[in-house]
């Protein structure tokens, strides 16, 4: 395992995140523990997780793990979210005050712990002030329930405008980002890197392997079946077969990841999961998995790093498909500037 810092503080984390998403839905408690056991003992310390994930078994989960491990607390970086619904109250929902203060005290339940290291936004909420936000998250901070704030699925106004806020109000500054990032989705590249390299914010990639289609047990025009994610459900979120199947870029991508693949005698999702971990501004790459044997074969590619070719190759595959303007090549030149007599 190798380690950074989480985005520009001096809290070092493993370049992998376990993502816990899966417990307590697709994970049994039993398989749940033992991930985090093999996590753990390969050297990884950041864990993520997020009360809506199980309606709060996830965290409950990890929580009686913890129990069960005098002393591993203070060997993890955890991490939780809150915003969205955990009741049918008009109040149970959103980056209110209100209704972080009960979230947050609520995730610190589940999981048994005084304080959790990064408290995180779910996503933006258009009916709440990220003022409010970013006072409840300093007042947090100060009361040793939190340790550093983060936000997920911001757009790059709405971060800018965020780490700005914090900066110039004196209050904890956003550390972290987490996006959906990967060779299918890279279009954070467009603002969202950009903004995160210049506040000294840590990308925190979730579905690096794209919804399983990175480790290509997918098949061009065929139907997935069996016991995946899309072949329970091929219509599932994001990631659904029929809209991805569709576009030729997608096996663009993965004919170039095995290739890349190949060449290396690694499995395709190692290659993809080694190219999300070295993309700029990347803290940790949060891992998702049904299985123990899925953990084994992402925490695999921790160590692995691409050459400048194979990069090469499958950022050419992978180019986000983009208009002229403002993100194509013309709008880019009416941005740009160089001194005269410049190379």
């Amino acid at each position: 395992m190798e380690y950074r810092t989480l985005g520009s503080t001096g809290t070092v984390v493993s370049t992998q995140c376990l993502g816990t998403m899966t417990f307590g839905n697709e994970s049994s408690e039993e398989v749940s523990w033992a991930q985090l056991d093999r996590f753990v003992e390969l050297g990884g310390n950041f864990v993520d997780t997020a009360d809506v994930y199980s309606r709060g078994v996830s965290e409950e989960i990890i929580g009686r793990w913890l129990a069960a491990r005098p002393g591993m607390r203070d060997r993890l970086v955890i991490a939780t979210k809150g915003r969205f619904p955990m009741g049918e109250g008009p109040n149970d929902a959103g980056l209110t005050r209100t209704h972080l203060t009960r979230a947050l005290d609520a995730s610190l339940r589940r999981l048994g712990v005084e304080s959790v290291d990064l408290y995180q936004a779910h996503a933006w909420d258009p009916l709440t002030p990220i003022e409010e936000t970013l006072g409840f998250f300093d007042d947090a901070v100060r009361a040793g329930k939190i340790r550093y704030p983060g936000v997920s699925n911001f757009l790059g106004w709405q971060l800018q405008k965020a780490s700005l806020l914090a900066r110039f109000r004196g209050l904890a500054p956003v550390v972290t980002l987490q996006p959906q990032y990967n060779l299918l989705v890279r279009d954070i590249e467009f603002e969202l890197v950009d903004v995160c390299r210049n506040e000294g914010i840590g990308i925190l990639p979730w579905s690096p392997l794209a919804g399983g289609w990175l480790t290509g047990k997918y098949r061009r025009d065929q139907d997935p079946t069996g016991a995946t994610r899309l072949g329970e459900d091929p219509g599932r979120g994001m990631e659904a077969y029929a809209a991805r199947n569709a576009q030729e870029r997608t096996w663009q991508v993965i004919d170039a990841l095995r290739e890349v693949a190949e060449g290396r005698g690694v499995p395709l999702s190692q290659v993809a999961l080694a190219w999300v971990a070295d993309r700029p501004a990347v803290t940790s790459v949060i891992l998702g998995a049904r299985t123990l044997e899925q953990l084994d074969d992402n925490l695999a590619a921790a160590e692995l790093h691409l050459s400048e070719k194979e990069t090469e190759r499958l950022d050419e595959a992978s180019a986000p498909v983009v208009s002229v303007y403002p993100y194509g090549v013309p709008g880019v030149q009416q941005r740009s500037r160089t001194l005269p007599g410049s190379a």
